[in-house]
């Protein structure tokens, strides 16, 4: 994805690390994440996929290696331009990708960016999976420069099918 627009201040720098209470941390996603990668998003595919498909169509069923590789370098390069963010979920010695959480434009009218993650099947319903829903919300309100973010998955400002509905953003037909 491309930041259709200036979305964030020039001389603004991201955040390289967010710590969670759970001992759990965040930092920016990188290509040689892919070993850590590859196996949280396929072992977690059909749970993802139930999230994300309908507005990503992600993560496809034959998604390989090399695809997933190639989608870690795409969002480094994003997040060195500032065009978009993800940040992976990690334990503390980074042995493990336990989820990711995405900070994009707003690509829907009503916001200035548009925030969702997600956690590993089995870390759903967990401290970690709690924490993201309490740490997330206050870390993109007090660390970004965003005047109406909003939090898109279930339980949060909008459900992924609600998002759907809205008119895109710069669709004067519909906004």
């Amino acid at each position: 994805m491309t930041a259709p627009r200036a979305w964030l201040p020039p001389d603004w720098v991201h955040p390289e690390r967010v710590e969670l209470p759970t001992g759990h941390h965040l930092r920016p996603i990188r290509e040689d994440d892919i070993d850590l990668d590859f196996p949280a998003v396929m072992g977690s595919r059909d749970h993802l996929w139930a999230i994300f498909g309908a507005p990503w169509g992600w993560p496809p069923a034959d998604l390989t290696y090399e695809d997933d590789r190639d989608e870690l370098a795409r969002h480094e390069r994003e997040i060195v331009a500032h065009e978009s963010f993800n940040y992976a979920v990690l334990d503390a010695d980074e042995s493990h990708l336990l989820g990711c959480v995405y900070v994009d434009p707003a690509e829907r009218a009503g916001a200035d960016a548009d925030i969702s993650w997600w956690v590993v099947v089995d870390m759903v319903a967990t401290p970690l999976d709690a924490a993201l829903t309490e740490v997330v919300p206050h870390w993109i309100r007090t660390a970004w420069p965003f005047a109406r973010p909003r939090f898109v998955g279930d339980g949060l400002d909008l459900t992924w099918t609600e998002w759907l509905r809205l008119p895109a953003v710069g669709d004067t037909t519909r906004e």
